[in-house]
């Protein structure tokens, strides 16, 4: 089963909550429903993950897509859920995370998607977070895989 590390922008886009075009939030909604039914969702122990997805959907599972997948994944399909242990650092960065990333200014508040991507081994999925296409060469250089579903120009993602 593929493994997913979802970052919080492509349930977002999911919702429609952005002004994307209609291919990038058809890609982003596909992805999180093959993730759900077909998947896993990979999140960390400590709960970092899933404390920004409840900062930004619903844990009712409405009204959008992007709300169902935190519902589905969080509530119903805990077997669609594995949790990687994100060991942190004296100075509270991830150990899994390559210092390269860090030295390279990538967001603070994308990395533990980043570390729980490299951790297990899994693709970080992005739909319209440029700080993923700012830093892709260093992040696939240490060996991360990333997703772009709405493409690698910012331009593009645009309605």
């Amino acid at each position: 089963m593929a493994r997913y590390v979802i970052d919080t922008n492509v349930a977002i886009v999911a919702n429609g909550d952005k002004d994307v075009t209609t291919e990038c939030r058809l890609a982003a909604v596909e992805t999180l429903i093959k993730a759900v039914n077909k998947g896993v969702i990979v999140v960390d122990t400590a709960g970092e993950i899933q404390t920004e997805y409840r900062r930004h959907l619903n844990p009712h599972g409405q009204p959008g897509v992007g709300d169902r997948f935190y519902l589905e994944v969080i509530n119903y399909h805990p077997d669609r859920t594995v949790r990687v242990e994100l060991a942190k650092r004296e100075d509270g960065e991830f150990k899994d995370l390559p210092q390269a990333i860090i030295d390279a200014g990538f967001d603070p508040s994308d990395r533990k998607f980043a570390a729980a991507a490299k951790k297990s081994k899994s693709a970080v999925y992005n739909a319209t977070d440029s700080d993923w296409v700012e830093h892709r060469e260093v992040i696939e250089a240490a060996g991360i895989k990333i997703v772009f579903l709405c493409g690698c120009d910012p331009d593009d993602w645009k309605a």
